[in-house]
């Protein structure tokens, strides 16, 4: 089967990474890819959905496989299923649950799905008028796609109404922010879970955790992922199954009976809180740096899964997990989630001896014989071992020898959780 792979990041890469050791696959493409996806696929450069759409037109493509929420947003899968192509992926009117928060949270409250309470503003003066009179801290988030930045923690009046100006005055997440979310905070400790879904049955990945803050400690402006480990220690096997039963497939259903079938990853973000898990939101789309450490340690044929979920006959799957613990360290350039510099050169990339060890290319474009930054998020370096610690000690180590010029990166991924459970 030849397979079209869209998106340039570290997900991407997995995807490819984990889509090439199926023997069913012939040739992958990747639109428009980076330097890590070259080396095991061929770039297309391209990137609109309407030269994706074009390309199609006139390659042979069996599956197509979408990674970036943007693209869903613009509808790329609906347009894919109208020239006979099987593509992975919700269609635009599904992938609502993510490209606008105002929809997830009205979905959830209908459906009595767990989540923090909240309100809706399309007005400033409305919305300032109401943190006046709220108990801080307060969640406060554009309604559209913000490349996971568009939420900000305020832990005071002032802060808020900085929030609400910067969203919705200053639009510096764009139209994302012609609609903010105002919700209490929830307390407790936050995890990602993943579901393949066929538009009625899910079956869930194990869980994971995300460092979204760019600081160790948690401190600094959110991006859009600094690291993740997988599965969590101390997550039970009674919360998967009360996240699937009580989250998950009421979710599915919820879609269903509103005409919107979701076939695809379906990616809540989930606060574990002491009255049990409530949604922070959803994602339509594999995470990004989720997937990185989740194909590490996914023991089944990615190609065979993404296919029974298109099909709609996921629940006939065997899906197996291998029993090791996988993480990501996400190296980014300097400056990032703000501004930063390009086209620095990339040293210590091949780890001899080490199978461990895979470093996922997101950030990267080759130079001559040199691979160079294009990106915030550059390199996300994964490791798998037979515990937590194994694994994320594995992966600093092999840090050592990487470097480029501005280089950063959290130094404490994993350590909440660590502390929270012996492994």
């Amino acid at each position: 089967m030849n397979i079209l792979v869209v998106g340039s990041g570290g997900r991407e890469h997995a995807l490819v990474w984990k889509l090439q050791q199926s023997p069913r696959v012939t040739k992958i493409f990747v639109a428009p890819g980076n330097a890590g996806t070259s080396a095991l696929a061929t770039n297309i450069p391209i990137s609109e959905t309407r030269e994706i759409i074009d390309w199609l037109k006139s390659n042979p493509i069996d599956l197509v496989v979408i990674g970036p929420d943007a693209y869903l947003a613009e509808g790329i899968v609906d347009k894919i299923q109208k020239i006979g192509i099987t593509v992975f992926g919700p269609t635009k009117a599904a992938a609502e649950i993510e490209w606008s928060k105002s929809f997830a949270k009205n979905l959830m409250q209908e459906e009595g799905i767990p989540t923090a309470s909240f309100k809706i503003f399309n007005n400033f003066v409305e919305a300032d008028s109401y943190i006046k009179h709220r108990q801080f801290p307060l969640v406060i988030k554009a309604n559209g796609l913000a490349l996971g930045k568009g939420v900000i923690i305020a832990e005071d009046v002032i802060q808020a109404k900085k929030a609400l100006k910067e969203i919705m005055e200053d639009k510096v997440f764009g139209k994302a922010g012609s609609e903010v979310i105002i919700e209490e905070c929830l307390k407790g400790q936050e995890i990602s879970v993943h579901a393949f879904c066929d538009g009625t049955n899910a079956v869930l990945f194990p869980s994971s955790q995300d460092h979204k803050r760019i600081f160790d400690g948690d401190s600094g402006p959110n991006t859009g992922g600094m690291g993740t480990i997988a599965p969590v220690p101390w997550v039970t096997k009674d919360q998967m199954k009360e996240i699937e039963e009580k989250i998950v497939l009421p979710t599915l259903q919820a879609l269903k009976k509103r005409g919107r079938t979701f076939r695809g990853i379906l990616y809540p973000g989930i606060m574990i809180t002491k009255t049990g898990p409530k949604v922070i939101e959803f994602n339509a789309r594999f995470g990004d740096p989720e997937t990185q450490s989740y194909m590490r340690i996914l023991d089944a044929d990615l190609l065979d899964i993404l296919i029974a979920c298109s099909e709609g006959n996921i629940a006939s799957k065997q899906i197996q997990w291998s029993k090791k613990y996988s993480c990501c360290v996400v190296c980014t350039s300097g400056g990032y989630p703000a501004a930063y510099e390009k086209d620095k050169v990339i040293k210590g990339l091949d780890i001899p001896g080490n199978n461990d060890i895979v470093i996922f290319h997101a950030g990267t474009k080759t130079r001559g014989d040199k691979i160079v930054t294009n990106g915030g998020r550059v390199l996300g370096i994964t490791a798998i071992g037979n515990n937590l610690s194994e694994a994320l000690s594995s992966a600093y180590a092999s840090l050592q020898s990487l470097s480029f010029s501005g280089m950063q990166y959290r130094k404490d991924i994993g350590a909440k959780s660590m502390g929270r459970n012996q492994v």
